[in-house]
């Protein structure tokens, strides 16, 4: 109760809380303790806090890259979408947000002011925070292609990083070995252009989506990243695992890639499936399949 009692000094805060309602999923089991900070200096207290009491932390976004696990988290999760979503557009194609912001939103506010280069994360639905941290892509453009800088909590203080500092690759980046750092925000360029070009872009693009993927079902997007000179969804057809299941969980028959909550699926249905479709692949192939997804409160 004590710990509460802090916490929601600077912010929202739910106890145990279950994950499956914050994740795209639809899977997860309770957290001790879900937060919401008002602000940047309520998020830096909350750290403190978290330290200080001895409870691990994780930030999260959206969910939408996580498959967590079922058992309880003892722990506090920090979740910045609620509060900590401003953006703004300078007059030469500067977009500053934060962390929290929807990069959907993002891309959206951005066409309406004509900015071009948002437009391969229309169909994202994760946080700007979330996708630097991935470096989230699509279309053959990603986060990095577009980023000027981050600002970054570590070390007890926020600093102003630049992209080049961050080791950007495909779907990764140096936040993903540095667990200490904090994306706050984000320093953004665009180009202008015509407004109803982009528009047009990013309708094709929500017909593609609709056309290609299982958004009527809960997942957490491409499960597998693309290995060198190859698709990860081809490979996964060859197998014949289209449309296989473990459990709950489902490989997708209108998109290989997409492993989807079927049926009530558990963390673990989606685990024992990606490790099977890893080993027919490595198999067949001799091909390492590595996931973009990450797995949170896992015991290894």
């Amino acid at each position: 109760m004590e710990l509460e009692k802090k916490l929601s000094a600077y912010g929202d805060v739910e106890i145990n809380e279950p994950l499956a309602k914050h994740t795209t999923f639809r899977i997860g089991g309770n957290c001790a303790y879900f937060v919401y900070p008002k602000n940047q200096i309520a998020l830096m207290r909350i750290l403190d806090i978290a330290k200080n009491a001895g409870y691990p932390y994780k930030l999260f976004g959206k969910g939408s890259n996580l498959l967590c696990s079922d058992e309880e988290y003892h722990g506090i999760v920090i979740c910045l979408d609620r509060y900590m979503n401003d953006f703004y557009f300078e007059e030469d194609g500067v977009c500053v947000a934060q962390a929290g912001c929807s990069i959907i939103l993002l891309a959206h506010e951005a066409m309406k002011h004509s900015f071009s280069g948002l437009e391969f994360a229309c169909g994202i639905p994760g946080t700007l925070g979330g996708a630097i941290f991935m470096n989230a892509g699509a279309y053959k453009a990603s986060m990095s292609d577009i980023l000027q800088s981050v600002l970054v909590q570590k070390d007890g203080e926020c600093q102003w990083m630049e992209v080049d500092e961050l080791e950007y690759g495909y779907r990764s980046s140096r936040f993903q070995r540095e667990h200490d750092w904090i994306i706050v925000g984000a320093k953004l360029k665009l180009t202008k252009a015509d407004q109803q070009e982009i528009r047009d872009l990013m309708d094709s693009r929500r017909k593609r989506r609709l056309d290609t993927q299982p958004l009527d079902k809960p997942s957490a997007g491409s499960m597998f990243r693309n290995p060198e000179d190859a698709f990860a969804w081809e490979l996964i057809e060859k197998l014949g695992y289209r449309g296989k299941k473990i459990g709950g969980a489902m490989v997708s028959t209108k998109h290989p890639n997409f492993i989807i909550n079927e049926d009530n699926a558990s963390a673990k249905d989606i685990a024992a499936l990606v490790d099977e479709i890893q080993r027919k692949v490595k198999e067949a192939y001799g091909i390492e399949l590595h996931t973009e997804v990450e797995r949170f409160n896992w015991k290894i």
